[in-house]
């Protein structure tokens, strides 16, 4: 069931409630069902007009299976390797097609819409570009992308799991989680994977807060909408496939995006759409991430994440490294890393240290707790 359906079957079960019933518990009761099923905005009154405008990361490639207009910005991963042109596992997907691989080619190769491939990761939700409407302005984000303000690093992602996410017929979704969490009392140790999406993510709620900000299942690339398989063993055939090649990229580790990891060139997109990435935001946060100032910074926005249900932050709960042992908590040695580090700001710890990389030109970092 669909969500308008889903919400139109509530409302009738609502409007059926005993004619005792106080009209104002009727309402409470819309709009706590409102609230389930409506995207998780920081603030749904002020969120006027939804959008598609975000930040994230491009992982679009050209490839001569998919449309010839297809634009390269991603070489780590080749996404036909876990898609299925030749529905030899799948019966039907929705019109678009394949997001990924390529996109869709059309006739007389396909026979969905014709798209050029608009892979992406939702990093941050911006909705519209209109302030009015719950949005933020396309220029002031620019301004706050190039001033520093928000960190950078070097992105280098490692895909941890394709799956079907909740909707029927579900959606197909490459995953990009960290594996485990980061070891808060080494500064040597090696940082998880896909450290830097939860990094920036945290970075960005901190400082916009706009009401139509939000992040969809923050963080995913999806493949293909309505997959129909052709039955349960072509569904466990297929993700036993895609086990295969995620076992393979594994091999090599955390790669960058759009170029080698000495260049220090793989960043972040400012998207009106999933098919229009329109300014890029190199990396001012560069590697290594292994000094005491820099790792300080990192680790104070991992020990947080944004709950949905709330719409507050909560103390981030990770899995174990395999083989780790018990190590003393962050939070005990130094209290809340967002109001009590012992060393004041960490932004500011490395601003006097000279570690952060900031482009020429470009404005001093202040606080994470800015807002815009």
């Amino acid at each position: 069931m669909q969500k308008k359906e889903h919400y139109l079957c509530l409302r009738i079960e609502a409007n059926s409630i005993d004619k005792s019933t106080s009209s104002n518990l009727k309402d409470l009761f819309i709009c706590h069902i409102r609230h389930l099923i409506q995207p998780p905005v920081l603030k749904p009154v002020e969120s006027k007009v939804d959008g598609l405008a975000f930040l994230g990361l491009s992982l679009s490639r050209l490839s001569e299976r998919g449309h010839p207009d297809s634009v390269t910005n991603q070489v780590a991963f080749d996404f036909n390797d876990v898609i299925d042109r030749n529905y030899e596992y799948l019966q039907s997907t929705n019109d678009d097609g394949w997001l990924v691989g390529g996109g869709e080619p059309g006739p007389p190769k396909s026979y969905k819409l014709p798209a050029k491939d608009s892979a992406h990761v939702e990093i941050m939700r911006i909705g519209t570009f209109n302030p009015e409407w719950g949005g933020v302005s396309e220029k002031e984000i620019i301004n706050v992308m190039k001033s520093g303000k928000i960190l950078i690093p070097q992105i280098e992602v490692l895909p941890t799991a394709v799956v079907a996410n909740g909707d029927q017929p579900p959606e197909l979704e490459i995953r990009f989680d960290m594996p485990y969490g980061p070891d808060f009392m080494d500064m040597t140790s090696e940082l998880p994977p896909n450290w830097q999406l939860r990094f920036i993510h945290n970075q960005l709620f901190k400082h916009f807060y706009n009401p139509s900000r939000f992040c969809p299942g923050a963080f995913h690339c999806t493949i293909v909408r309505k997959a129909e398989f052709r039955s349960e063993k072509h569904k466990e055939a297929y993700f036993s496939m895609c086990d295969a090649v995620l076992r393979k990229w594994s091999l090599s580790g955390p790669r960058p995006l759009n170029a080698t990891a000495v260049d220090n060139k793989s960043g972040l997109w400012l998207f009106t759409d999933r098919t229009w990435p329109s300014h890029f935001f190199p990396p001012n946060f560069l590697p290594p991430y292994d000094t005491q100032e820099k790792r300080q910074v990192i680790l104070s926005y991992l020990t947080e994440e944004w709950d949905e249900k709330t719409l507050s932050w909560k103390k981030a709960v990770y899995k174990e490294k395999p083989n780790a042992g018990p190590k003393q908590s962050f939070w005990s040695s130094c209290g809340s890393p967002i109001d009590t580090l012992p060393c004041g700001n960490p932004i500011e710890v490395l601003l006097g240290s000279g570690s952060v990389s900031l482009p020429p030109g470009t404005e001093t970092p202040e606080s994470p707790r800015t807002a815009v």
